[in-house]
């Protein structure tokens, strides 16, 4: 699996007007973005893993 670089947030700051509970919204919009944010990063693995894969299968048929 490819290794997430570590990224650090000194200061994060969110103002949103909403009407109803301002928590409630943006627990649902992280919640909506960080799991679009997932399936990219687990996509872009799956990738590599993948493109790994077919470099090892290549490797082994010039072993012969």
């Amino acid at each position: 699996m490819t290794e997430v670089p570590k990224v650090t947030i000194h200061h994060l700051e969110v103002r949103f007007q909403v009407d109803g509970d301002d928590g409630a919204v943006f627990t649902r919009l992280f919640n909506q973005h960080i799991q679009a944010w997932a399936k990219l990063y687990e996509d872009q693995c799956a990738r590599a893993k993948h493109t790994e894969t077919e470099r090892r299968f290549g490797d082994a048929e010039g072993d012969s």
